[in-house]
């Protein structure tokens, strides 16, 4: 039963769980307006929910769907006689008179002007476009109405940078639904009034009609609220407002990435392909004292918390118009509270994979007009090492090492692969692939045989699932142009006296031929001189493989000017929310 209640109060809307004052004027009925009682009813579910405001109260009842219509409603009568009694009582403590016998209250269920039996199951009795009477009070029942089961707006606004409510509806379509944004008429006095007295304003003017609002220069102090209707078409439910915690705040002005949206300011025309990599610097990295004191030192404390880099990620990332992103370094919370709502909001779906033993993985997305998902395969490498026969040569030769092996078994490292279906042309497929290998500068040998993996699985995949499908191989590989990984995808093999091979010192030194299973690979946005510039390092780590037989570069976004990246000393800055540079490419996709 607490199992039940628990489910179906989930999926109530969260002004009628903890109604405030303000919601409950707004929810309550009005004279001469017939008011909604929400009725959720799923087959296969043993109960349902009934919600309708009853006096100044909010009723929720979860009743068995095979329970007959008279017990629901002689429930409702009772609860009126005694909220009645209560009253009553109250009076009579107060004035002393005795108090009169509550008569119960007239409750029936109608549908299209006929009084509905009593002994009819609730599960058929509460129908969509019934009315409830409750003594002379009616209500429109909503059976399954468009309802949003989450409505959040998140913690941190500011100026210039998008804000993106976190919405989930059952029953509807958020492409189908409304929504409003206000600022509110006088700034707030302190943060933790707006926090203690939310629902205390003096007016609010609307500013915004999208999903997505951009606050301005002139928002700056004042908190915003969203008014947002949840929709099916022209069927709708009931409205939320949620109103921001915080003032907008002022943004950090020109961010690096601000100059490189001129030549993404619109969607790329079929069949162009627009593809983003980014390692966007997990949370769990940019919070630890060696982060800090070590490796950021030059970086305002500020600018290293999760919420102002989000907000730099999220406006970036939209800036981009992309059609695929491939995301190294994402916590598992910020996929799905800050990047997927922000994401799909621009028309883009996602899918995650969490890297094993951590709390951060990788993220592919895909703008839903062009791709279908229609497949994944991902893999943790040391276990495909291990216990795929496709790789049991490599296991092999790996295994003569057994201090190597050690190693590379201790990796969680991760390939996402996800292959896509293109909705202008169905039947074509592309292959994805994202990954970010082994961090370690002495690791090249490690990431040579994570990349024998990586391509080896790759290969089979497009054999089996998706034949004669071009692969775009996104990451950070963590390894500069002159390394094995890299000539590796660039020249097919890499011969046993390769540095790489020995980079762990002698004890860890494997020697052995690296042959590709795929044709020579060509990096999209060449060898720029970095995409990873901190205090210490600066070098090219990150990349986007093609096909070039099957896609060409139209265009490739230009990286931040030095000057850019240097304006703070390194990254990440007040103005660039990683250490390391979006890469960016249009390709031209064969027909």
């Amino acid at each position: 039963m607490l199992k039940h209640l628990s489910t179906a109060y989930a999926l109530l809307p969260r002004c009628l769980l903890s109604p405030t004052p303000r919601s409950l004027s707004r929810t309550c009925r009005l004279p001469g307006r017939m008011e909604a009682a929400v009725v959720r009813c799923l087959p296969g579910e043993p109960k349902l929910t009934i919600s309708f405001c009853l006096g100044e109260s909010q009723k929720h009842m979860l009743r068995d769907q095979d329970e007959a219509l008279g017990k629901v409603l002689i429930r409702i009568s009772n609860t009126i006689a005694k909220n009645h009694t209560k009253a009553k009582k109250s009076k009579k403590n107060r004035d002393q008179e005795p108090s009169e016998a509550a008569e119960p209250a007239v409750v029936k269920l109608f549908f299209r002007g006929d009084e509905v039996p009593d002994t009819l199951p609730n599960s058929e009795a509460w129908q969509d476009g019934a009315v409830l009477q409750v003594g002379e009070v009616k209500y429109n029942i909503q059976r399954n109405a468009p309802t949003f089961t989450t409505a959040e707006l998140p913690v941190s606004l500011m100026a210039g940078f998008p804000v993106c409510p976190k919405l989930e509806v059952e029953f509807g379509n958020l492409q189908d639904c409304e929504f409003m944004w206000f600022k509110e008429n006088s700034t707030n006095t302190s943060p933790k009034a707006a926090k203690e007295f939310p629902a205390q304003d003096g007016g609010w003017t609307q500013v915004g009609c999208e999903r997505v609002h951009v606050p301005s220069n002139q928002d700056i102090g004042f908190r915003l609220k969203l008014h947002c209707t949840p929709k099916d078409g022209n069927r709708s439910g009931r409205s939320k407002e949620l109103v921001s915690e915080g003032a907008v705040e002022a943004g950090p002005g020109v961010c690096t990435s601000d100059n490189r949206h001129a030549y993404t300011s619109k969607v790329a025309e079929w069949p162009v392909v627009r593809v983003v990599s980014y390692n966007i610097l997990a949370d769990i990295y940019a919070q630890t004292d060696l982060s800090k004191t070590v490796l950021y030192p030059y970086c305002a404390p500020y600018a290293l918390q999760l919420d102002y880099r989000q907000n730099l990620i999220k406006k970036e990332l939209a800036g981009y118009n992309a059609d695929i992103i491939c995301l190294q370094e994402v916590d598992k919370g910020v996929f799905v509270d800050s990047l997927t709502p922000a994401l799909d909001a621009y028309g883009l779906d996602g899918v995650f994979r969490l890297k094993e033993k951590q709390h951060e993985g990788l993220a592919t997305f895909y703008r839903r007009s062009k791709f279908r998902l229609l497949s994944r395969h991902d893999i943790m490498l040391s276990e495909a090492l291990m216990s795929d026969p496709l790789h049991s040569e490599l296991l092999e030769k790996v295994s003569e090492n057994r201090d190597l092996k050690d190693k590379i078994l201790q990796r969680s490292t991760s390939l996402q692969v996800t292959v896509l279906e293109d909705l202008m042309k169905p039947g074509r497929k592309v292959c994805v692939a994202n990954t970010h290998l082994y961090w370690h500068p002495k690791g090249g040998n490690v990431r040579l045989v994570q990349m024998g993996v990586a391509l080896r699985h790759l290969s089979h995949v497009i054999s089996d699932v998706a034949p004669g499908a071009p692969l775009v191989f996104c990451g950070d590989f963590n390894s500069t142009p002159n390394s094995g990984v890299v000539q590796l995808l660039g020249e097919t093999a890499v011969p046993q006296q390769h540095a790489d091979w020995s980079s762990s010192g002698p004890n860890e030194t494997c020697c052995m031929e690296l042959i590709s299973t795929f044709p020579p690979l060509l990096s999209a946005c060449g060898q720029p001189a970095y995409t990873n510039y901190v205090g210490g390092f600066h070098g090219c780590l990150d990349y986007i493989f093609i096909q070039p037989e099957s896609m060409q570069v139209e265009q490739v976004i230009p990286l931040p000017s030095h000057q850019e990246v240097t304006t703070y000393k390194a990254l990440p800055s007040v103005a660039h929310p990683s250490d390391h540079i979006a890469l960016v490419c249009d390709l031209q996709w064969n027909p």
